[in-house]
């Protein structure tokens, strides 16, 4: 599958920005099972100085530094992705979640993985949350098992819900309302399994979406999406699985980047001198290529 994404973020500002340096995280990545046709990055105004380079995680990382004032700044990403994503190995096959554990926890030779088994700011090592992921993961049973299991409890729990969770909302207080929208319940699978030692990736990207039956496609209707890479052992490597839809990542989605939790992936963040309140309006679009 080839998809058309266009991502653009646009800022207002109510009083001009002096200085600007923002990190963007919105090129995806090359991957086995991804190809990036073509990606580009259109700046109003355009920047006086950009840098291109890889962050610790393997993403593209681009830097935009902007000197003269302006009260609006405006980000476009456009790019053409071929995805094709191997399936998962038979879920019985994959090892007991233990040994994975304990290969993590020897480092060395697995060290890629053991980095994503360690809490991090907005997946810390929450007893709740070890409590709540802990009855799918009864001794023995093979990893991939253990979280199709959670997923499809985490599904059964929570409900899809926008406006009453924000960037900085607890994974406790997650648990506490049983609602909230896909990188709370990123964060909060995350947070479970790296209780039990187990290696997990936050992903960002997008899902191709489908408008109800007999209505039309809304343009910019779309949004930029999370979701977890499970490491299965040094004999599967990793998993997308998404626990906002219950499903095992596949050819609906696009992966942009991944790190430990959203703070190491914000699509567009930076620093600013002057600009006063804000006003933010993004619009996605993922569409399948149509034609040669």
């Amino acid at each position: 599958m080839i998809y058309r994404v266009r991502h653009v973020t646009a800022y207002r500002y109510d009083q001009p920005v002096d200085l600007a340096a923002h990190l963007l995280h919105l090129k995806p990545r090359a991957l086995a099972g991804q190809q990036v046709l073509r990606a580009s990055l259109r700046c109003l105004p355009a920047p006086d100085h950009v840098t291109e380079s890889h962050d610790h995680f393997g993403n593209v990382a681009t830097r935009l530094f902007l000197t003269r004032p302006h009260t609006s700044f405006e980000v476009t990403s456009e790019a053409l992705v071929g995805v094709a994503f191997a399936p998962p190995p038979p879920a019985a096959a994959t090892p007991p979640w233990e040994e994975v554990a304990r290969l993590a926890g020897l480092g060395g030779p697995y060290c890629e993985a053991a980095e994503y088994a360690f809490p991090s700011p907005h997946a810390p090592a929450d007893p709740a949350a070890r409590d709540y992921v802990q009855p799918s993961f009864p001794p023995g049973r093979p990893i991939l098992l253990a979280l199709l299991d959670l997923l499809a409890r985490m599904a059964g729990d929570f409900s899809f819900q926008a406006g009453i969770t924000g960037i900085s909302t607890p994974v406790a207080e997650v648990l506490r309302l049983r609602r909230g929208v896909c990188q709370d319940f990123t964060h909060l699978m995350l947070a479970g399994m790296r209780a039990l030692g187990l290696p997990g990736r936050y992903v960002s990207g997008y899902i191709r979406t489908r408008p109800p039956p007999g209505q039309p496609r809304r343009r910019g209707a779309d949004q930029s999406h999370a979701w977890v890479s499970a490491w299965l052992g040094p004999e599967h490597g990793w998993v997308g699985l998404d626990p906002t839809n219950n499903l095992i990542v596949g050819e609906e989605h696009v992966i942009i980047a991944w790190g430990r939790d959203f703070s190491d992936v914000s699509p567009l963040r930076g620093v600013i001198l002057g600009g006063g309140h804000h006003r933010l309006q993004v619009s996605v679009d993922l569409e399948p290529q149509e034609g040669p």
